[in-house]
């Protein structure tokens, strides 16, 4: 008898637990649906479109600021490195094997474009992504290039 009560509570156990389908409740319940309410969408059904230029003009305008401000000094570091190098070779106090570099270069150009033809799915995928985020925000992404632009000028 004791073996029957077992099997019993066993049974109603088992019917207490409801089985989830992860996938059907993910597409029903998305994240950014919590976190952003029931009305996140593309920028274009929220905002005007003058507060979408202009949001994507001063964040455009702040990433091409950053972007010539950084690429001055980069440009000024490797410039300056290889001038230095050169008139270190030249004054005698470095010996360059350029035969030795030269080979360096082939082998890690041969390794990058291995490495390239790997990665490629990857970058399709981000292509096409940001392909799609720029057509469904069309007004942002205009206001975006034309203030980087500005801050690229400035």
């Amino acid at each position: 008898m004791a073996d029957r009560g077992e099997d019993q509570d066993a049974e109603v156990e088992d019917e207490l637990y409801e089985v989830v389908d992860i996938t059907d409740y993910a597409r029903r319940h998305q994240w950014w649906s919590r976190v952003f309410g029931n009305n996140s969408g593309p920028i274009a059904e929220k905002y005007s479109v003058a507060t979408q230029i202009m949001m994507g003009g001063v964040t455009g305008w702040c990433a091409g600021y950053l972007f010539q401000r950084v690429g001055k000094i980069a440009a000024t570091a490797v410039g300056g490195g290889f001038l230095l190098l050169q008139i270190a070779n030249h004054s005698g106090y470095v010996q360059v094997d350029w035969k030795k570099v030269e080979k360096d270069v082939n082998k890690a150009k041969k390794h990058l474009k291995k490495r390239a033809n790997k990665a490629a799915p990857e970058l399709n995928s981000f292509i096409e992504e940001s392909t799609e985020f720029v057509k469904r925000n069309i007004v942002l992404s205009s206001g975006f290039v034309g203030g980087f632009l500005l801050g690229l000028a400035s």
